[in-house]
């Protein structure tokens, strides 16, 4: 039924075609793409010959039709999506600035996206992975609740827990970081944050303090540290593998993250080295990047060796 399996928001992207439009200000837009930090991850999963699963929600409208079309097509189980008949698919429009920055408006807190099936664990088969995205526990209190319940019996199906904090300032609505991860962190195998996400989860100003305290919670097997145009840095508990980032012409960041939170998982997977497994998930990143639309970038296994020269 799936290696690896995700809960949470299933959206469509409507973004601004360029650097500095305000979303404020009248003007164009591009889009619909499918779109959600799990449904990029999940799709990323399967273009890269895993077997993969979402459990989400969307409306029974053509938005949702767009992401379940493109899921579907990839490979991604799409059985336990839950299509409402009386509610819009979520929607989020994003603008980008030069420096990076980015801009988001959600409509989302009453759609479908914060509403799931209930599933059966032993239906799922034998799951390697769930993974988590910090944005999906951001959504409601309720919905959250939903993902570390799905995520325990996961983990009593045998499964790992990976997670990306994705930090989302906009949805946090007030709440402390700490305030929402903290089950999650006590189950957590696998995480992937950026530097700024290590410190307000840690704590710690430093990096090597970050990290070491992450190391505290006894599930904790490997930290893979995102760092940008700085590539990235994984850690165990016996070693550390630094990766240089791979210099493309960037069309669109959107998605490179959760491409490289997929391309980690499925070089563990495939039991490759950490340096390797740090690797394809540069590169996935890397090629997520080079078109416009969060999963858009033509990531396979095929081009990820191109880029690598991995076996």
């Amino acid at each position: 039924m799936g290696e690896i399996w995700t809960m949470g928001e299933m959206l469509v992207e409507i973004m601004r075609p360029k650097a500095g439009m305000e979303l404020f200000a009248p003007g164009e837009f591009v889009g619909p793409f499918p779109s959600g930090a799990p449904a990029i991850f999940v799709d990323t999963v399967a273009r890269l010959n895993h077997s993969a699963g979402i459990i989400g929600g969307v409306g029974k409208d053509d938005f949702g039709k767009n992401i379940l079309d493109r899921l579907k097509k990839d490979g991604v189980n799409t059985d336990y999506v839950f299509e409402s008949e009386n509610e819009s698919t979520a929607v989020a429009f994003v603008t980008y600035f030069d420096d990076g920055s980015r801009k988001f408006i959600y409509h989302i807190g009453n759609t479908p996206a914060v509403k799931v099936k209930d599933f059966d664990i032993k239906d799922i088969g034998s799951p390697k992975f769930f993974h988590i995205m910090g944005c999906s526990l951001m959504i409601s209190e309720e919905f959250k609740e939903r993902i570390i319940k799905a995520a325990l019996l996961f983990v009593q199906n045998g499964a790992k827990i990976s997670f990306d904090p994705n930090i989302r300032t906009e949805l946090l609505g007030g709440r402390t970081v700490n305030e929402l991860l903290g089950e999650v962190m006590d189950n957590c195998s696998v995480i992937m944050p950026g530097i700024e996400e290590l410190r307000m989860i840690s704590g710690m100003d430093e990096i090597d303090d970050g990290i070491n305290k992450l190391f505290e919670y006894g599930n904790m097997e490997i930290v893979a540290l995102k760092k940008g145009s700085q590539g990235c840095s994984v850690y165990s508990r016996s070693q550390k593998i630094d990766c240089a980032a791979h210099i493309v012409e960037a069309v669109d960041p959107t998605g490179a993250g959760d491409c490289f939170d997929a391309a980690f998982l499925c070089g563990l997977l495939d039991d490759k080295s950490l340096k390797d497994c740090a690797r394809m998930a540069s590169a996935a990143g890397a090629l997520n990047t080079l078109k416009l639309g969060p999963m858009e970038g033509d990531i396979s296994i095929e081009n990820l060796n191109k880029l690598v020269g991995l076996e």
